[in-house]
């Protein structure tokens, strides 16, 4: 008897225990300041407050549009709500599946928990407080101050700031509890690894679906004054996904009550009792069933992609060295097989089918004395989207390239190949993907658009040679800031040097385009007017251009020049 109370004693006190190394990791990370700390800090802490600032502003600037509609303002207040909490519950209980997966099968501190005298309720209680932290911060962050703007838009009393978080804590945790008990589902069908590939590969395609098919609806069409018959219709279909029998609507209709001063004891009553319900019988099955599936998760990957025979017998085609063709060989390999990557690009190309469709359907035919010129503004307006594209997949790929090798880097110092050329082999293989995507969609979207066929090869030129310096950025600053200790590659997106290259690359996009700009838009006037253009005007033309030609190629070169010679410095 004195045992059984002392370990139930030593497994309470144990209890918040477990939570202190992920505390004490995030303090120590906060006070072990590395070089940049202070600029990556200020420059994501004004994006953030911009973000933030702009998300609070917007809620109030509706929320008091809506109030001078009276009860119709309310009504669509009250269905606006409903549809923002049945999006963030349905973001939950995918972000709770996937954070599930690692936070209680794939952590690496679980062998050492599992085997400690720690009861094994108590440690689910640790894991799942973990995974609601971790899945539900940024629902968190836009969830407040829009709350706040929709409270101060509606001159909301002080009990609405009271009980709007008493409806928001029990929302979050519901859906991640059901996606805890997917995951305890999934885990115990197939390995754990295998679940988180199957996972992303599904939330990528269905990302992807729902953005294209978002844009197909062509919700603008509402704002046409033909189509405002089917208005009614319009809010019919909004509210026929709403029902009483969802967390989302109960938490909407709380905060809806708490805004006009009531307190909605049901459905508060019918969120916390759903909430504490799910979460004990979530825990109750993850005693039973956990260690079952954390055997599983211990299992080998099954690896469907071991040796790429065709991909081997097409790289023996191509004129390269023995060198480069196996360093190819060697990423391609990398990256096909991590479904992380590569299921990405799903996204990236439903993106690019809505950023086409767009100029698709622009109808600028409709203002004939300013179509000519509102299709020329159009032309640098997405030159300067291939550009940000454009440095987005270059940090997200290109700049984790020498980080990418891990503990693995070691080979390649001391393998026979020098370190050049390990580095531009890096360098051609990201750049023929970049240059293939900005070039087709530049090329796709003027043609849409009818663009003058002058601008159309000066836009094609400018991205060839925007490609050459922003691949080339890429790749030397990530190997002259690589992080080889990373988890995955956003984190080294995220880092000092993928921040810097992020702003070099905006920086360089906004100079390329008015270097371009300015000598394009100069020569269609001069053959509009059908005048001679002067001696002094064509040489600060050509020299504009060739300005721009000489920038990229030394920002390219800069680049690559100061990744080798800090790949060099790295071994000495």
């Amino acid at each position: 008897m004195s045992g059984g109370s002392t370990g139930s004693t030593g497994s309470s006190i144990a209890y918040p225990y477990l939570l202190l190394p992920s505390i004490w990791a995030s303090r120590n990370r906060a006070r072990r300041r590395e070089p940049g700390d202070g600029t990556r800090a200020l420059f994501f802490g004004v994006i953030g407050a911009a973000v933030v600032g702009a998300i609070l502003y917007g809620s109030f600037w509706v929320t008091t549009q809506l109030a001078d509609y009276a009860d119709f303002g309310d009504y669509l207040l009250r269905l606006g709500l409903s549809w923002l909490f049945l999006t963030f519950l349905s973001f939950l209980a995918f972000s709770g599946v996937v954070t599930a997966l690692s936070t209680f099968f794939l952590s690496e501190d679980l062998r050492l928990l599992l085997a400690a005298p720690v009861a094994a309720r108590r440690l689910f209680h640790a894991r799942f407080v973990r995974t609601v932290a971790q899945s539900s911060w940024m629902v968190i962050v836009f969830v407040v101050p829009l709350l706040v703007g929709a409270g101060l838009g509606h001159c909301a009393p002080a009990s609405y700031y009271i009980a709007a978080p008493l409806a928001v804590v029990p929302f979050v945790i519901i859906p991640v509890a059901i996606g805890t008990a997917v995951t305890l589902l999934l885990v115990n069908i197939f390995p754990a690894r295998r679940a988180r590939d199957i996972l992303m590969l599904m939330g990528l395609l269905f990302a992807g679906s729902l953005v294209v098919l978002l844009r197909m609806i062509q919700p603008e069409q509402l704002l046409r004054v033909e189509s405002l018959p089917d208005v009614t219709d319009f809010f019919a279909t909004l509210q026929s996904p709403i029902t009483p029998l969802l967390p989302s609507f109960w938490a909407a209709e709380a905060v809806f009550a708490s805004m006009q001063g009531r307190l909605d004891t049901l459905h508060l009553a019918a969120l916390w009792s759903t909430a504490l319900g799910l979460t004990v019988l979530v825990g109750a099955a993850s005693e039973r069933w956990h260690f079952i599936g954390f055997s599983k998760a211990q299992e080998a990957r099954k690896m469907r992609f071991t040796r790429l025979e065709p991909l081997e017998r097409v790289t023996r085609g191509l004129p390269l060295s023995p060198v480069s063709r196996h360093l190819l060989l060697k990423d391609l390999k990398i990256f096909l097989r991590d479904v992380s990557q590569w299921s990405q690009l799903l996204l990236l190309l439903a993106l690019v089918l809505v950023y086409l469709y767009n100029f698709r359907v622009l109808d600028l035919e409709r203002i004939p004395y300013m179509s000519g010129m509102i299709k020329n503004v159009y032309a640098f307006i997405n030159l300067a989207m291939a550009g940000l594209v454009m440095s987005t997949v270059c940090a997200r790929f290109v700049f984790p390239g020498v980080s990418a090798e891990g503990a693995a880097f070691w080979i390649i110092r001391t393998a026979p190949i020098s370190l050049r050329a390990f580095l531009w082999s890096k360098f051609w293989i990201g750049l023929l993907p970049v240059l293939l995507l900005t070039e087709g969609l530049t090329i796709a979207a003027n043609a849409f658009l009818g663009i003058d066929p002058f601008l159309r090869g000066v836009a094609a030129v400018a991205v060839l040679f925007m490609s050459l310096a922003m691949v080339g950025l890429a790749t030397g600053l990530g190997a002259r800031y690589p992080r080889f200790n990373a988890d995955n590659p956003s984190q080294v997106a995220g880092s000092y040097g993928g921040v810097a290259f992020m702003i070099v690359a905006v920086l360089f996009t906004i100079v390329l385009i008015a270097l371009v700009g300015w000598p394009s838009s100069t020569l269609l006037a001069y053959r509009v007017m059908q005048l001679p253009m002067p001696i002094g005007r064509q040489a600060a033309v050509v020299a504009s251009f060739l300005s721009a030609a000489a920038l990229s190629l030394g920002l390219c070169l800069g680049g690559m020049r100061s990744g080798i010679r800090a790949l060099n410095d790295m071994g000495r």
